[in-house]
């Protein structure tokens, strides 16, 4: 029943995604908070809610456009029930911004397949990952993703491996400009200090994270899997999957460093998450399995919410 419902790509599947994730989203936010609501809140809680649709948005159309799943609803579905197991990343509102334009890299990054308009796209790219690390800065490591992309599409090029300074600077500039008539300047010098204090204390508190522990295993699991019955896809939708993977490598890192410094901005890596568990999904060939799998990711971060925010 789950899987020929979302297995199909009807505009009521994102309704009720949607819908579900702006009630989880206020309860994360306000449940158990005697909250004063003004019209400077509400309208930024509004923006922020705007954004995360749009995200969701984002990732049904880049799924679609380059072909790394199937044509249904499965991505939409795990990347709003990943919001609901990590409560946390529904009240950081710096990642919500940092994925969204992680998000549209990512489709700048993807869709370099094409072989088309390579230059601009590598430039786009690394302009959304620079404004993304004005939200947490270790997100410059994605750099890192897109000189891997140029590698793997057009290596030959020499002006290719330029391009991403060529963002840094423009993105630099206009950053710069703006905060100088704002009269906050200081806080790019102040922001992007790449502080890393990895120690033993900063890894006990991920092993203390028994819903980060089970994340990791399950995508690496589900991410394994998926690439081996997926080995006989087109050259084009292997190294989009590579690429796809290596986002979610780096969003690992950033988030354990990140975690380092008091911060957790694990939405950033959802994309990658939701693309492993679809490609899972769409492998299974017994329906009651794949009803089984779907049922136990779906009530798995509902109580796993329950526990963290109403009951904690």
């Amino acid at each position: 029943m789950i899987s020929s419902f979302f297995g199909k790509t009807k505009p009521i599947n994102y309704i009720i995604v949607l819908t579900l994730l702006l009630v989880f989203y206020g309860t994360a936010r306000f449940f158990g908070e005697n909250t004063l609501f003004t019209l400077g809140l509400v309208a930024s809680n509004i923006g922020i809610v705007a954004v995360l649709f749009f995200t969701i948005f984002l990732v049904n159309f880049i799924v679609k456009r380059n072909k790394i799943t199937k044509a249904n609803s499965f991505a939409v579905l795990f990347y709003g029930l990943l919001c609901v197991f990590f409560p946390a990343s529904l009240t950081d509102t710096n990642g919500i911004f940092c994925s969204f334009f992680i998000v549209l890299a990512t489709r700048k990054i993807l869709s370099l397949k094409s072989l088309k308009e390579i230059k601009y796209k590598i430039f786009d790219a690394s302009m959304w990952i620079i404004v993304a690390s004005l939200f947490y800065d270790w997100a410059l490591l994605y750099l890192v993703w897109v000189y891997i992309a140029i590698y793997i599409y057009e290596p030959k090029n020499i002006r290719n491996w330029f391009l991403p300074l060529s963002a840094l600077v423009t993105v630099a500039l206009i950053t710069s400009a703006v905060f100088a008539v704002l009269g906050k300047f200081n806080f790019v010098l102040q922001h992007y200090v790449f502080t890393l204090n990895i120690n033993a204390d900063m890894f006990r508190e991920w092993s203390k994270s028994s819903a980060t522990i089970v994340y990791l295993i399950v995508v690496i699991i589900v991410g394994i899997v998926s690439s081996v019955k997926l080995g006989k896809s087109g050259v084009g939708r292997l190294a989009s999957m590579r690429l796809v993977a290596v986002s979610f490598t780096v969003g690992i890192f950033i988030t354990l460093f990140e975690t380092s410094l008091g911060y957790f901005p694990i939405m950033i890596t959802f994309f990658p998450a939701a693309v492993f568990l679809t490609n899972y999904i769409e492998i299974l060939r017994k329906p009651r399995f794949k009803e089984l799998n779907l049922f136990i990711a779906i009530v798995v971060p509902i109580t796993v919410f329950v526990f963290k925010v109403i009951l904690k």
